[in-house]
């Protein structure tokens, strides 16, 4: 992860953990003591001076009753194969997130894609790679879609641009899945999404993909992501200036009423295509 990056998402933890420690009615020396670390420490990892050890983190989610968000926090943060290490802190802030704006330039976005699109750009991206490579990637972006079965899932709105749509990323076939399979979360009103036609010509997103992330008791976060790297952004005017940018691309969107039917007839078209070879 990029030093900002991943600095941003240890300043998330330690805003979380305040507020955790705060609404417990605990004192940093209190909860210091409860984990055998010191008030001072417990006050350092709150303004993200230092980052506590896993076992720490652990204890923590103990005395605050926590369920385990502090532990996978510090799990993400401190390493995890299966993503970037730029991702990693965003992938906890997915599951903590109320809201998730998300601007798509050019692939069906992690958490709504299929398999079989997976394991397409993954392989596309990565063609010397081994199959344990691939599944594993695989793998793990699907167990992020996760989020969007629980009971508690953030409202997720994408701004797909129509590039997305006209792809054949993996085959006609799999195109035709990973389409269906998004017209039927937008049908269960599962995720609200807009497309931005070819047709709007230069938008407010030329730069590449746009997240955004909001939170209960949090300050909202954004993302941004290039090729081969990702910036994690906390900074309260950068992230309102990001916000304008998606306010921005959603304006020049199509209505959801008229994206759903682009993207049902984008898939019926690779449908008749899989169906003809």
């Amino acid at each position: 992860m990029a030093n900002g990056s991943r600095q941003a998402a240890w300043e998330f933890f330690g805003t979380e953990l305040k507020r955790r420690r705060e609404d417990a009615g605990i004192t940093q020396v209190e909860l210091g003591a409860r984990v055998f670390v010191s008030g001072g420490y417990i006050g350092q990892f709150e303004q993200a001076i230092r980052k506590p050890q896993l076992d720490v983190a652990q204890r923590i989610d103990e005395a605050l009753q926590t369920d385990g968000i502090f532990e996978r926090l510090c799990r993400k943060l401190i390493d995890d194969p299966r993503y970037a290490d730029y991702f990693a802190g965003v992938v906890e802030l997915e599951r903590l997130a109320t809201k998730i704006c998300e601007f798509a330039p050019t692939v069906v976005p992690g958490l709504l894609q299929t398999a079989d699109y997976a394991r397409a750009v993954t392989i596309a991206a990565n063609p010397f790679k081994p199959d344990s490579y691939v599944d594993e990637i695989v793998a793990a972006r699907l167990e992020r879609s996760l989020i969007l079965a629980d009971a508690t899932r953030p409202e997720y709105w994408v701004t797909l641009h129509e590039n997305v749509l006209r792809v054949p990323a993996g085959g006609a076939e799999v195109m035709a899945t990973q389409l269906e399979y998004v017209v039927r979360l937008m049908r269960s009103r599962t995720v609200m999404v807009t497309v931005l036609p070819c047709k709007v010509g230069a938008h407010a997103s030329m730069g590449g993909m746009l997240k955004l992330m909001s939170f209960e008791d949090a300050p909202p976060v954004a993302y941004t992501e290039t090729e081969y790297s990702g910036t994690l952004i906390d900074d309260p005017a950068v992230v309102m200036r990001a916000q304008r940018t998606y306010d921005l691309l959603r304006v020049a969107a199509l209505s959801p009423e008229v994206s759903l039917p682009l993207i049902e007839s984008a898939a019926e078209d690779f449908r008749r295509c899989a169906s003809s070879t």
